[in-house]
């Protein structure tokens, strides 16, 4: 039989079978042996094979297999380093979550998001959250990002998550999909989530003012049954995002606006770096590029990638 993971906790899955039926099944050992370099080989939206077990009258359930999966999300594990942590798989859309106050997300943070998303080949909208917070200099700051994102085809959306009416175009767009609610601690994921369905009453963090920072109240990601239809899994806080299994030389195809100008450059190994003649350094001189998303760009190319998910000190 076949099931979606709804909750992943590293020994026990909660696992949603095609019947309807929810039940806890555990992971078959080798399974982790498989080549597999990450903290959690099952994440929230696998498709798995169960099988039951009768043993003295109960029912145990063990996953043998994960099926192909359509995309994944991952980043670096601030635990283990070398290894890397399946946030969600087999995603439709991510909506990263993003406040200018209480706390504050760093333009870094929203680059490198936006680099693993493209990697996966998994659509992003952009959701400018408490903007009822946001003093002139936040507004004109969210409107500079728009205009940065939206033109590489990442929607941009200003919400306030307790207010219904600010979300109601987010109900219509996620109907029948599976989605993944992600961003920093404390940013209003899972007060977004409960706006959405109110059968939902997910427990909410507060603010660390010490910090400017939020406070985990999602430990796993878990994927939520929707009543309007579909499903949203809504992700553990990311105070830093550290990429994985990319290259460096491959890093441009990741920013659209340099996707769209490699093999322009006079040398075809060119790193867009201090090489002369480079097409992507022209389009920054020509303001093409987003003095911060090349700001990104460079911290990438520069950093180590055993280091790279502390590095999210920049705005």
């Amino acid at each position: 039989m076949h099931g979606e993971v709804i909750k992943s906790t590293g020994k026990w899955y909660k696992v949603l079978l095609e019947d309807g039926q929810t039940i806890q099944a555990s992971i078959k050992g080798k399974l982790r042996l498989e080549g597999l370099k990450t903290t959690n080989p099952i994440a929230a939206g696998d498709v798995v094979d169960i099988k039951a077990i009768d043993a003295s009258g109960e029912t145990i359930y063990t996953i043998r297999g994960i099926e192909k999966r359509k995309n994944y999300l991952v980043r670096k594990s601030t635990n283990l380093s070398k290894q890397m942590q399946i946030i969600a798989a087999n995603v439709d859309r991510v909506y990263l979550v993003v406040t200018l106050k209480s706390p504050e997300t760093q333009i870094a943070f929203i680059d490198r998001f936006l680099v693993a998303a493209e990697s996966f080949r998994i659509p992003t909208t952009i959701l400018f959250n408490k903007i009822d917070l946001y003093s002139d200099d936040d507004l004109a700051l969210m409107e500079y990002l728009t205009e940065v994102y939206e033109p590489l085809g990442y929607p941009c959306k200003s919400i306030v998550a307790e207010k219904k009416s600010s979300i109601e175009f987010l109900k219509e767009e996620i109907k029948d999909k599976k989605v993944m609610i992600s961003g920093n601690s404390g940013v209003g994921k899972t007060t977004l989530v409960n706006s959405l369905d109110a059968s939902l009453s997910l427990r909410v963090g507060e603010i660390s003012h010490a910090h400017a920072q939020g406070r985990h109240t999602t430990t796993f990601s878990e994927m939520h049954a929707l009543e309007s239809g579909g499903f949203i899994i809504d992700t553990p806080g990311i105070r830093a995002f550290g990429l994985v299994d990319l290259e460096k030389e491959h890093y441009a195809h990741y920013f659209p606006e340099m996707r769209a100008l490699l093999g322009q450059c006079k040398f075809h190994n060119c790193r867009h770096l201090e090489e002369p003649k480079c097409a992507i350094k022209t389009a920054l001189d020509n303001e093409e590029i987003a003095t911060s998303r090349y700001m990104t760009y460079m911290q990438l190319m520069s950093e180590d990638t055993g280091e790279s998910y502390r590095r999210n000190d920049f705005k």
